[in-house]
């Protein structure tokens, strides 16, 4: 399962909606933007995931954090606290502002959408992907549910896809890869 697919799994179809409505889209724009935000965000996620601490620091953010909130309640998706999150997240994430401009150009291509409004929507897409992330970690995936330890089953399970860059459904050769590159840095 892809984050996109996870986000609407999750939940997700009203904090798409409300996602719509505080940026004027209607909803087959608001898909088309998940459907180009939603991967590079993942692709931050993967490589936070694959630098050292990486892992503990989402499974801290994860088990920390109150995420699960921005697709319960999707109307929190409104409030500048959220943006202000969601600007948090994609600074672990994407790492720069700039970074966060490329990917809502490279959107905006992709789907017409002004680039300033991708740009805006971006910390908002940070916090419901953080919040599908959430949920899927308290219904067992990351935390084994209820707050329990963490299962490695359930963990690799939802870590897959995230990690598995070559798409072989198998995550060993891409972590060895991980671990290599670095070893080679250190």
């Amino acid at each position: 399962m892809n984050l996109l697919e996870m986000l609407m799994s999750a939940g997700g179809n009203a904090a798409v909606g409300q996602l719509g409505s505080r940026f004027g889209l209607d909803e087959n724009q608001t898909m088309a933007a998940l459907q180009q935000l939603v991967p590079a965000l993942g692709g931050g996620l993967q490589r936070n995931i694959a630098a050292e601490g990486g892992l503990d620091g989402l499974l801290g953010a994860l088990s920390g954090g109150n995420h699960s909130q921005y697709i319960d309640n999707p109307e929190l998706l409104g409030n500048d606290e959220t943006t202000a999150e969601g600007n948090g997240i994609l600074g672990h994430l994407l790492g720069s502002k700039q970074a966060s401009r490329e990917v809502a150009a490279q959107a905006s291509e992709q789907t017409g959408i002004g680039a300033d409004i991708l740009k805006q929507m971006l910390p908002v897409v940070a916090t419901m992907v953080m919040g599908s992330l959430s949920k899927q970690s308290s219904a067992g995936g990351f935390l084994g549910g209820q707050g329990a330890p963490a299962q490695p089953e359930g963990l690799l399970g939802m870590l897959t896809p995230l990690l598995d860059s070559n798409r072989d459904g198998s995550v060993a050769d891409d972590m060895l890869g991980m671990i290599g590159r670095y070893m080679r840095n250190r």
